[in-house]
């Protein structure tokens, strides 16, 4: 698929060092592989750099925003990209690695016009659309959407405190539903933000600290999620292992989940943590079901029959 790749010699020299770790065939197939990554900030813009560092080479990176002073805790910018659109800083980051290297930017990010293009011809798409508002959640179902008709690989994250947790959509099964079926076109309009991320993430992978924000902030429409650049990160390392194994036809879990935090914590933190998140948990869904009735749209008014007078 690829029309723009290294010559033989710099490759090899490039991935000189995966032998041993990465297979013959999964380094051939990142090599000659189109990949889109639909999102370039912080979960998609953390694949770029290990994934052309590993040996991926034919990029489609779609972003419509550009970079802030508050994206630099964690996403792969400096200074003087504030104001620069995310696919375009991405693009420059492949090169820079591999000036043979394809980076095809795309600046509208993704659209009801272009999402079948994007998608079509890419082998595995890396999705780090953003999902703290309503827009994301369209733009992030058009994708699926698109994936799962073309019976495409999809990898996408979610970073929460200090936890990375992914999910491998295996579309190229026929039949195949966006999201497996628990996201619907129709609650992207309707449903709430915070009710969508628990549609998609197993409770059981949403660290205390995130459920206890997410208790304090329901009620906060212009709420902005905090995110770390170390659960970040991580979404580039584990992505970058997992692209390489789907493209070479090995299996991989559906649902991949590191916390760095208890990673890090004594035992006892663990424990106190571990008995907290019931209670934590119960009080959110409560509160979570309480705003939902609360919000919930009125029954339309009937419509009089012809002839009525109401």
């Amino acid at each position: 698929m690829t029309t723009h790749a290294a010559p033989p010699d710099f490759y090899a020299d490039l991935t000189e060092r995966n032998r041993g770790f990465v297979s013959d065939r999964a380094q051939s197939e990142l090599g000659r592989s189109r990949l889109l990554i639909a999102g370039c900030g912080s979960t998609g813009g953390a694949a770029v750099e290990p994934l052309v560092r590993l040996g991926a080479q034919d990029f489609v990176l779609a972003d419509n925003g550009t970079f802030e002073l508050n994206n630099l805790n964690r996403q792969h910018a400096v200074f003087t990209d504030i104001g620069s659109n995310k696919a375009t800083v991405a693009a420059g980051r492949v090169t820079a690695i591999n000036p043979y290297a394809r980076a095809e930017v795309v600046t509208e990010g993704i659209t009801e016009k272009n999402v079948e293009r994007l998608v079509a011809g890419c082998s595995l798409v890396v999705d780090g659309v953003d999902v703290t508002e309503r827009a994301g959640w369209r733009a992030k179902y058009l994708l699926h959407a698109a994936a799962a008709r073309e019976r495409l690989p999809v990898l996408t994250g979610y970073d929460m405190a200090g936890t990375q947790y992914i999910r491998f959509y295996d579309y190229r099964r026929a039949g195949s539903r966006p999201f497996d079926g628990k996201i619907t076109e129709a609650m992207t309009e309707q449903a709430m933000v915070w009710s969508l991320l628990f549609k998609v993430i197993p409770v059981r992978h949403i660290p205390l600290e995130m459920l206890v924000n997410a208790r304090e902030h329901l009620a906060d429409t212009e709420y902005s999620v905090p995110q770390l650049v170390y659960a970040s990160l991580l979404f580039g390392a584990l992505s970058a292992r997992m692209t390489a194994e789907i493209l070479a036809g090995e299996p991989v879990r559906r649902n991949v989940a590191v916390d760095v935090h208890r990673a890090t914590r004594r035992r006892a933190g663990r424990w106190a943590a571990a008995a907290q998140r019931p209670l934590v948990l119960l009080g959110g869904l409560r509160e979570l079901a309480a705003r939902k009735r609360a919000y919930a749209p009125l029954p339309a008014a009937p419509v009089p029959e012809e002839g009525s007078t109401g």
